[in-house]
């Protein structure tokens, strides 16, 4: 069966996957906005608004506002792979998402997460 990209996938389905990742943890659907925010540059405005419309996961991370310059120091192994270390930048940004989504289901402070 061949694998679907991610890319293609809707933001609407994905993104609620995250929240719910962090929410079985105890963490709340405004920390997820808060640490997408940080990485994208989207408002959690905007973020709610896009999970409404049929914007794909990778146009998501495409029209990012602002990538933080910062996602740099995000490191670590998300699916046993090492984030920094995947050549694809898009994927290298969607992965980035997953391993501060996993930080926060972890239950890193906000400060360790968004790298202060």
């Amino acid at each position: 069966m061949p694998r679907t990209d991610v890319t293609q996938m809707s933001f609407a389905k994905l993104y609620p996957l995250l929240v719910n990742k962090a929410e079985k943890k105890g963490r709340t659907r405004q920390e997820v906005d808060q640490v997408t925010a940080w990485l994208t540059g989207y408002t959690p405005e905007d973020i709610a608004r896009l999970e409404q419309s049929d914007i794909s996961y990778g146009d998501f991370f495409r029209g990012a506002p602002a990538i933080n310059p910062n996602c740099a120091l995000i490191t670590g192994k998300i699916c046993g792979i090492r984030v920094e270390e995947i050549e694809d930048p898009l994927m290298r940004r969607i992965r980035y998402l997953d391993k501060l989504v996993d930080e926060l289901a972890k239950g890193k402070s906000m400060e360790q997460i968004l790298r202060k």
